[in-house]
């Protein structure tokens, strides 16, 4: 499959695979710029900006997520992951909440996280008054042992 991409920023990497059976396809980042919260004043967030926009095809999603080298870092991605929906054409960015600012953060130039385009099956909810019985049932939150 063939998604088309399109470079935002001169310095904008298209991403490729790393290694023969990765899933994700490394984002490199082309802007990194600090949030600042209007209240304390302190630097709480960083951006980082792919500088990248995709054209994925309907039926088809673009989930964000970080790399694995994020443990290495004073941040967490703030939404977990990111989802790239087939209609929007913006840049790609990933917000970091920056959790320990002793630690080192992404620069311009680094792999900071990857991205899959996967299908979706479209689904139509059909609101019920009962659902099916199960083993499981309404636990939850560990309910299946640690």
């Amino acid at each position: 499959m063939k998604v088309k991409v399109k470079k935002l920023h001169s310095d904008a990497v298209i991403p490729k695979y790393a290694k023969l059976g990765d899933a994700g396809l490394d984002l490199y980042a082309v802007d990194v710029k600090p949030h600042v919260d209007s209240l304390t004043g302190e630097t709480t967030k960083i951006i980082v900006d792919s500088g990248l926009a995709f054209e994925i095809p309907e039926g088809f999603v673009g989930l964000v997520f970080p790399r694995s080298s994020i443990q290495s870092t004073g941040l967490r991605m703030s939404n977990c992951v990111g989802v790239i929906d087939s209609g929007y054409r913006g840049s790609v960015k990933t917000v970091f909440d920056i959790k320990d600012s002793s630690l080192a953060y992404y620069e311009v130039g680094d792999r900071f996280a990857q991205i899959m385009i996967i299908p979706y099956p479209p689904v139509e909810l059909q609101e019920v008054d009962e659902l099916s019985s199960t083993d499981r049932g309404e636990g939850g939150f560990g309910s299946t042992g640690l």
